[in-house]
């Protein structure tokens, strides 16, 4: 992983301490969730992709 170059007049504060359990649920929800959206978004484009070529054929 490179060194990443600050823009002009922006500070980037890294914060080292450690995540509380909330913090950590709060992160492994959000993505939990966020897989399952995705997953029936592209399972929606898909079963409109096939609906479209029985459309056309």
């Amino acid at each position: 992983m490179g060194i990443i170059k600050e823009p002009l007049h922006v500070d980037f504060i890294v914060d080292p301490r450690p995540l509380t359990k909330a913090e950590q649920k709060a992160i492994s929800d959000f993505i939990r969730d966020d897989k399952e959206k995705r997953k029936l978004r592209e399972n929606n484009k898909r079963s409109s992709a096939k609906r479209r070529i029985k459309q056309l054929s």
